[in-house]
């Protein structure tokens, strides 16, 4: 569709001849020309919208052939609207030049919007980790809330209804991926990054959402200067903190002696009251580990034997 100045409005048959998805529309809705200025992008969505190579090739589209496939938002007040789904789309044609784009006008409550973002954005290819994370968490805090209302409190069976259980059969991933995609949301932002950049695990990641944010602080320090952290470490550190309190140089501690593959480091103690079996008083703690380690040197180049 090309740029013009008025506001023609084309009749469709249905919503899911736009957009393939399950929010199937009744009757039949109107595909109207809205100024881009009266386009707000939804509050606190987490689907990043990046001037990258695929941007460009929608920038350029655009300036071809118009915005093929209208936005559909909802109405907030006069002259002002909130994107549900096209936040690419509305910044590609802004980039484009355009001042209008085609848009659905669709009446929503706050848990629909939440819903219909959600369901219309978490099919894309390549989404990030950090995405589905805060995606999954919106979406299953809106179905709860429309859950706890007296006609969706049970299914049909007088089974009390379950959010994660019917987000999965719609998204088609199991309630426990789901569950655990949400546990990312409680990382603190560096260590969810590193996630979406590959450089920590999704399953040590879970484990790690379970830490305080201050350890998750010093854990993010740690992978910085040592490339990553496995799960036996992380498995180490919880068990550590389960018994005790953490400071960093402990938190250390323990990381390096759980490395995979790391042979433990044994501990050797002499009590003070069997070195004064061979050592008068006069000689201090320090004197007596001065002679010990200089015995053992002469000993190993072969100086004296045992």
């Amino acid at each position: 569709m090309n740029k013009r100045g008025s506001a023609d409005k084309i009749k469709l048959s249905s919503f899911d001849d736009l957009f393939g998805t399950q929010e199937a529309s009744t009757g039949t809705e109107q595909v109207q020309e809205i100024p881009l200025c009266e386009l707000h992008e939804f509050r606190g969505h987490p689907f990043k919208v990046l001037d990258d190579e695929k941007m460009q090739e929608l920038v350029e589209s655009i300036t071809t052939n118009g915005v093929l496939t209208p936005v559909l938002v909802r109405p907030l007040g006069m002259d002002t609207y909130e994107m549900i789904s096209g936040h690419r789309r509305m910044h590609a044609a802004k980039l484009a030049g355009l001042e209008k784009i085609p848009t659905i006008i669709r009446e929503m409550t706050d848990d629909e919007a939440v819903i219909c973002m959600v369901d219309a954005n978490v099919q894309r290819e390549e989404l990030l980790p950090s995405e589905k994370a805060f995606a999954y968490k919106m979406k299953m805090e809106a179905m709860k809330r429309q859950g706890s209302r007296g006609d969706l409190t049970s299914c049909q069976n007088g089974t009390k209804f379950r959010a994660d259980a019917a987000m999965a059969e719609q998204i088609g991933e199991s309630a426990r991926s789901i569950q655990r995609y949400i546990r990312l949301t409680e990382l603190i932002p560096d260590l969810l990054d590193y996630v979406d950049k590959k450089r920590l695990q999704f399953t040590v990641a879970v484990d790690i959402s379970y830490i305080d944010k201050e350890i998750q602080t010093w854990l993010f320090e740690y992978i910085k200067e040592n490339g990553t952290v496995k799960a036996v470490q992380v498995a180490a550190l919880r068990t550590a903190l389960e018994v005790g309190t953490m400071t960093q140089a402990k938190m250390i501690s323990i990381l390096v002696n759980s490395q995979p593959g790391r042979k433990q480091e044994q501990k050797i103690t002499l009590s003070e009251k069997k070195l004064r079996n061979f050592f008068s008083d006069k000689y201090t703690a320090e004197d007596m580990e001065s002679v010990i380690l200089e015995l053992l040197d002469q000993w190993k180049r072969g100086e004296i034997t045992v």
